[in-house]
């Protein structure tokens, strides 16, 4: 084989950029959370996800939970939102970039009267299909429960963290599946 194409070769075996517009994305609407997957793992031989979530004034988080084999990493673009982390409250403003690795307690929820979005990374990006069937439960016309949630969660190496109905960041509202 040639330089010339052996080089020709290797050039065609690159991986593709991936290159996601502001209208582009998987759209994923999960009661008052709009998600747009910005990569859901495809690109990245499945070593990293990323989404941007909107939510809405005061949208009640999942159930405090733990993830056994991926990190998660929250970027604040506008707006707070409030981060428990076992019984410690955080709230991310911003700017803020909050990192939760595996096994550690974790919610999160937007307490305040603004919409807050946050640039969510999962590696691996296993967890972003938990997602897409929370979706799937909606579309099929099943409550989005905390519990339900949970029993979602299970598929991707994730367990509640304690009793899921105390798990509220903000006492307002009740636990949403996100």
């Amino acid at each position: 084989m040639t330089e010339q194409a052996k080089s020709s070769s290797e050039a065609q075996a690159a991986p593709a950029v991936s290159v996601v517009g502001p209208d582009d994305g998987e759209m994923i609407v999960l009661g008052a959370t709009r998600m747009r997957v910005l990569e859901d793992g495809s690109h990245t031989e499945h070593r990293l996800g990323i989404a941007e979530s909107v939510l809405a004034p005061h949208t009640p988080g999942p159930p405090q939970h733990r993830h056994a084999r991926h990190d998660e990493g929250f970027y604040i673009v506008s707006g707070t939102v409030r981060f428990t982390v076992g019984d410690k409250d955080y709230d991310a403003t911003t700017g803020t970039l909050v990192m939760v690795p595996p096994g550690v307690p974790h919610t999160f929820a937007n307490p305040t009267g603004q919409p807050a979005v946050m640039l969510s990374t999962f590696a691996p990006a296993l967890y972003v299909q938990y997602f897409r069937d929370l979706q799937s439960m909606s579309a099929d016309g099943r409550p989005l429960t905390p519990q339900a949630a949970l029993h979602v969660m299970g598929r991707y190496a994730t367990e509640p963290a304690t009793d899921p109905s105390r798990d509220r960041p903000d006492d307002t509202a009740r636990p949403s599946p996100l």
